[in-house]
């Protein structure tokens, strides 16, 4: 899965830089093309010289060619990657990466990737668990960045303890599975719902709910990434879609989400329904603003369509994953609605759970089957959206 891709592997100031050689030669054994740049200060560990001839191309590290003043293009160095690996991460550069800080080659080249990245971090523990160092860590997970989990061991100081670099063969390994899984959905077409929906009551105000609609956009990057086409459609939010093989399809209201849900429906291979639905709208839509001319006031309420269910009740031979957001007797009600629904999956998250629901840049789910009920760890949503994938390919 490695051969001929092409990998930028940024190394920074670490003792676990005496790797990078290896790592190199591994993946060269592999076949990969291999492009390495250093920080200033990973020259205290290793060498541009031993880089080079482990990876048959020149090592980075400066802006320009001391030589003849030539640049060395970030811009072109991150469109030529597949993937960009930054091993070992020190403190200081994940700070800088979290924070958009751009005062070295390998910052300018991050800041310009639009491959996947990933990122293993190398320090020692109290380092590690410092309360930053961990904030940085989330941050860039939030923005799609992949953790590469350092090991625990002894470390440089002495101590033992988390923070060791992961190991150069278990990095491989990852970066194996990441490209069978970017090939995964070649070929298949994927329906998601995200964000709310708003149900008029006059031309300035609605009934809808808090829903931002990050995880919705979070999966379909996921399956894009993983090779399939998306048709993304979004009630309203202010979020934007990255990839190319993603199309989006804003609407409003639930009635004009069931709409254009049922026109892509019969030609996708799967849906994943992450969209929070308003269960009941207005009967009638005032045409001017409703004025305050007494104490009480009386909208009469009709429920909206239920889209999950309707879509389960025509699937064929689609996959359907439902989202179930709940308060009490949390698992009970997953396992029903997917059976009412008709779904194959029910991503279970409870607003008893910290750091879960609507609004935040993290989420804890449960992946709900026939088969029973995976847990799994408060993680940031695009963590989650990537094993949501997973689970669809299993599928």
């Amino acid at each position: 899965m490695i051969r001929g891709k092409r990998i930028l592997l940024g190394i920074c100031g670490s003792i676990a830089a005496y790797k990078a050689p290896h790592f190199v030669r591994l993946l060269k054994k592999e076949g990969a093309e291999v492009q390495c740049i250093l920080t200033p200060d990973a020259h205290l560990f290793v060498t541009p010289t031993s880089l080079a001839t482990v990876s048959q191309l020149p090592c980075l590290s400066e802006f320009t060619h001391s030589e003849d003043g030539t640049w060395n293009n970030h811009v072109a160095l991150a469109e030529w990657a597949d993937v960009f690996i930054i091993a070992p991460a020190s403190a200081n550069t994940l700070a800088k990466m979290a924070t958009g800080r751009c005062d070295n080659l390998l910052l300018a080249t991050y800041l310009s990737a639009k491959c996947p990245v990933f990122f293993a971090p190398a320090m020692d523990l109290d380092m590690y668990r410092h309360p930053t160092t961990l904030t940085n860590i989330q941050t860039l997970q939030s923005f799609g960045n992949t953790l590469l989990e350092p090991g625990t061991g002894f470390l440089a100081s002495g101590l033992e303890g988390k923070g060791r670099m992961m190991e150069p063969e278990e990095m491989v390994e990852g970066l194996k599975s990441h490209f069978e899984l970017a090939q995964s959905l070649n070929g298949k077409h994927w329906l998601v719902t995200a964000g709310p929906t708003y149900e008029n009551i006059d031309p300035v105000r609605f009934i809808g709910n808090y829903s931002s609609g990050k995880m919705g956009f979070a999966i379909a990057e996921a399956l894009a990434h993983s090779g399939a086409t998306v048709t993304l459609v979004s009630g309203p939010t202010s979020l934007q879609i990255h990839h190319p093989n993603i199309q989006i399809l804003r609407v409003t209201s639930a009635l004009q989400m069931l709409e254009a849900c049922l026109s892509v429906f019969p030609h996708v291979h799967g849906v994943v329904k992450a969209a929070a639905v308003a269960d009941y709208r207005p009967e009638t839509m005032a045409t001017e603003k409703i004025k305050k001319s007494s104490e009480e006031l009386t909208i009469q309420l009709v429920k909206n369509p239920d889209i999950l269910a309707i879509l389960g009740q025509q699937k064929t031979h689609q996959k359907i994953i439902g989202f179930a957001l709940e308060t009490n007797n949390e698992l009970e009600h997953a396992k029903q609605k997917r059976l009412k629904k008709n779904a194959d999956a029910i991503v279970l998250n409870s607003l008893n759970d910290e750091g879960a629901g609507f609004q935040t840049d993290t989420n804890r789910v449960h992946w709900v089957t026939e088969n029973g009920c995976e847990s799994w760890p408060l993680l940031p949503k695009e963590e989650v959206a990537k094993l949501i994938v997973q689970k669809i390919v299993s599928l």
